[in-house]
């Protein structure tokens, strides 16, 4: 992870960077709350390690100016303040942990680490899938009852888009937008066209159908 430390105390910011580095992380510091709060808004963090008294711009001010324009960084305050009230202030200035000093090591990183995998993005998908219709979008293919799916770059598109939306009505001009990445005249016909030879793939030879039309409206994918 790449984490900001903003602490003032040269010694308590060496030995933390120290071990964060040890521990495998990238780590930049800053001495004031100014630098900080610049450095925090300019660069992308996985986490915030802000001390509560800081010269410059205090720690919670530092926090709250991220918040109100929308940086969401997980942050977590260290303070020598560590009453229920501190605490709940620290917490309600938007940040999101609250260690009173002195500290373990230990449980920083044991904190840190945390706010890390709490802020992580979830691994985008690589295969959809809708009743026995599978869409594999790394090997770009399909299949449905196991059996493979031959499908144009198009196709595929337009299929891996209604998949996506499983369950909803899609409209045309919402195929058009998406999937052809351009606007023209929703009335056009090329939409059923693709609609049609999709469906004479993904349903011909199956029960039941997958791919609906929903009348006045758009398309719906799904059992």
């Amino acid at each position: 992870m790449r984490i900001l430390v903003i602490e003032d105390d040269a010694g308590a910011a060496a030995y933390v960077a120290k071990g964060l580095r040890e521990a495998g992380h990238a780590v930049d510091h800053a001495a004031d709350g100014t630098q900080g709060l610049f450095l925090a808004a300019a660069e992308p963090y996985d986490v915030l390690i802000v001390d509560r008294m800081l010269p410059g711009r205090d720690g919670l001010a530092v926090i709250e100016v991220l918040r109100a324009t929308g940086n969401r960084t997980p942050a977590l305050i260290l303070s020598a303040l560590g009453s229920v009230d501190d605490r709940v202030r620290g917490l309600r200035a938007g940040g999101d942990d609250y260690l009173t000093k002195p500290f373990a090591f230990a449980e920083l990183l044991a904190r840190v680490e945390a706010l890390g995998r709490r802020a992580a993005p979830e691994p985008a998908a690589t295969r959809l899938k809708v009743a026995d219709l599978e869409l594999d979008l790394l090997a770009r293919t399909a299949t449905r009852g196991g059996r493979p799916i031959a499908l144009l770059p198009r196709e595929f598109r337009l299929l891996e888009h209604l998949m996506r939306h499983a369950g909803q009505v899609v409209t045309r001009t919402m195929l058009l937008e998406k999937v052809w990445d351009y606007h023209f005249d929703p009335q056009t016909n090329v939409i059923d066209v693709h609609i049609a030879r999709l469906r004479q793939k993904v349903d011909r030879d199956f029960p039941s159908p997958l791919i609906h039309t929903v009348r006045g409206a758009g398309y719906r994918l799904g059992p």
